[in-house]
């Protein structure tokens, strides 16, 4: 028992802080106190659900200029669309959902803001049932033909 030496502690084993104790503000500042090196990440659209996030045309968007634009497309096509959707009695919503697009797209491409998708542009034919390409603009398109 002489031996024992009351005034010194052995400590095994120390656990650091928890995820949620390193988290907090408080933590942070404790830390910094300290000097010790802290590393903090911003997550980037974070509990967002977003599934398009840039398009590759965006950067190029951004630099345009009066010389180098993007061709949009014409009013022509835009009339064309717009009358093929009221003939068939759909809304801009109604056609952006048939097609799997956002409204916002239809509205686009009907005032002539819109850079032209050929994607795009297929879907929207094929669910008015007009061409919007090439020298026949707002024909109706031709049923296919089957060939045996």
């Amino acid at each position: 028992m002489a031996e024992s030496d009351w005034d010194t502690v052995t400590v095994l084993r120390k656990k650091g802080p928890t995820a949620a104790q390193s988290k907090s503000k408080q933590a942070i500042t404790s830390a910094q106190r300290r000097g010790e090196d802290i590393e903090t990440t911003k997550k980037w659209s974070a509990g967002q659900n977003r599934q398009h996030l840039v398009t590759k045309n965006t950067a190029k968007l951004d630099r345009e200029t009066e010389e180098l634009h993007h061709d949009r497309v014409t009013l022509e096509v835009g009339k064309v669309i717009q009358q093929g959707r009221q003939a068939k009695g759909l809304t801009q919503k109604d056609l952006a959902t048939k097609i799997n697009e956002k409204p916002q797209v239809i509205a686009d491409y009907e005032c002539g803001r819109a850079i032209p998708n050929n994607q795009v542009m297929g879907k929207i034919e094929r669910a008015i049932g007009m061409k919007l390409r090439g020298k026949d603009i707002g024909k109706p398109m031709e049923a296919p033909t089957k060939k045996n």
